[in-house]
């Protein structure tokens, strides 16, 4: 987050958050919602307009963000790409199946150094990015 509130500010964008009340979040646009299934997704969905970035873990929403003409990143730096969503989706629906089934995934990793790194260098690039396409 505090990556997130840095680049925000040095690059003049707009920082908007959205969790849970279960989540103590201070800012002055944060969005609160309940802690009902995808409620928070449907939240940032509502709110995504075509250039926002939207930092996710959620392969779903990514989906839903690139196809509202906005980026996507997850917080260890992967910039999703609409021709690498299908694939994503389908081995979401592959794990989930599992887990019906009873058996169990993984979960993610420990957070790195290196994602931290590569998080702030994939955030910076979309940033750029949008400004150039916003002056051009």
């Amino acid at each position: 987050m505090q990556v997130c509130r840095k680049m925000a500010a040095r690059h003049l964008i707009p920082l908007h958050t959205v969790a849970s009340f279960n989540h103590n979040i201070i800012s002055d646009h944060h969005v609160t919602v309940g802690d009902a299934s995808q409620e928070a997704d449907l939240a940032v969905i509502n709110m995504t307009v075509a250039g926002d970035i939207v930092v996710t873990q959620d392969w779903g929403l990514a989906a839903l963000v690139l196809g509202r003409k906005a980026a996507a990143i997850s917080p260890a730096g992967r910039i999703y790409r609409p021709e690498t969503m299908d694939f994503l989706l389908e081995e979401r629906e592959v794990k989930a199946k599992l887990r019906r089934g009873g058996g169990r995934t993984r979960g993610p990793r420990p957070r790195t150094a290196e994602d931290d790194e590569r998080f702030a260098a994939g955030l910076l690039s979309l940033i750029e990015n949008r400004l150039n396409l916003n002056r051009g």
